[in-house]
């Protein structure tokens, strides 16, 4: 009975984790599948290079392109930098079972389950309502308003906020995996931690700290609701021209376009062709990465 039960599970097992990864894989492909017949046939040269008009269902998407650009990359300059620190101070500096390193470590398990929408009303509070007034004062002229007002810089910071416990989790992972040989024999030759840290440690994590640039890019790219008190902009068929100013944004464009259009025939193919080159910014965002993640360990390897 047991060689039965055990013959069962042998066979159960590698078939539903089977059927499992098949039905994810699937699921992605037919989601866009889906997107990629929808959108193609409104893809055209002025639809990613002109500027939105009145109404919203003509013109293109030239400014929300831009916007998710810049504020992607602004989130990954400020966020994965943090997120790279913390990680190297939880794993070579801190103590691992004092007070501080697990108030720390709950910190981050904390941020990761916190809903979206909360962090735009915290960046709300925080960055435009503390931080923008008190800049106001200390810079702007007498009765000018500049920073406390939603912009592209406050909803990047946002978003690098919502995407740190991505970063630190990654990059303490690959931090983690570094043999403690490279270590030891790093502090034999005389080398102080820093060094040991700066030029034993971190060239061996370096793909894992581009992975973790990679997953904040794929979470904060598609967010939306972050950036709806921060700085994304219904209707803006200009681009920003400093950090000071609001932005279109294309996950806030698709969002507006859901929600707000009374044509619903009308702006599907806008919605389709929109999400699309989202995805495709988000593809090429993560591509980049995954290329300079690929030489830097050919070269480690090679070296």
């Amino acid at each position: 009975m047991l060689t039965l039960k055990k013959k069962i599970l042998g066979v159960a097992v590698p078939g539903l984790s089977g059927a499992a990864a098949f039905f994810s894989v699937a699921s992605v492909f037919i989601i866009l599948g889906i997107i990629f017949i929808g959108g193609i046939g409104n893809i055209s040269w002025e639809f990613v290079s002109q500027a939105p008009r009145e109404g919203m269902t003509e013109g293109g998407i030239f400014p929300a392109i831009v916007g998710t650009f810049w504020r992607v990359l602004l989130m990954s300059l400020v966020g994965v930098p943090i997120g790279t620190i913390t990680a190297i101070w939880m794993c070579e500096y801190a103590p691992q079972n004092s007070p501080i390193t697990r108030i720390v470590r709950f910190a981050v398990n904390t941020l990761a389950g916190i809903p979206a929408i909360v962090f735009g009303l915290f960046g709300l509070g925080f960055f435009i309502q503390f931080c923008g007034v008190e800049m106001d004062k200390m810079f702007a002229p007498e009765g000018v308003i500049q920073w406390a007002q939603p912009n592209i810089l406050w909803a990047s910071l946002t978003m690098s906020i919502l995407t740190l416990p991505v970063v630190i989790v990654s990059v303490e992972e690959a931090i983690r995996n570094v043999p403690q040989e490279l270590r030891e024999g790093s502090y034999a030759l005389g080398a102080t931690r820093l060094e040991t840290v700066l030029r034993v440690v971190l060239p061996n994590a370096v793909t894992g700290i581009l992975t973790g640039a990679i997953l904040a890019v794929s979470r904060g790219a598609g967010e939306v609701a972050p950036i709806l008190f921060t700085g994304a902009a219904y209707f803006l068929p200009h681009l920003p021209e400093g950090l000071t100013d609001q932005f279109m944004d294309l996950g806030y464009h698709i969002y507006i376009m859901t929600t707000q259009s009374a044509d619903v025939d009308g702006t599907k193919g806008v919605l389709f062709a929109t999400t699309l080159v989202l995805l495709t910014l988000t593809f090429a965002l993560n591509l980049a990465a995954i290329t300079l993640r690929y030489h830097l360990r050919k070269r480690m390897i090679q070296a």
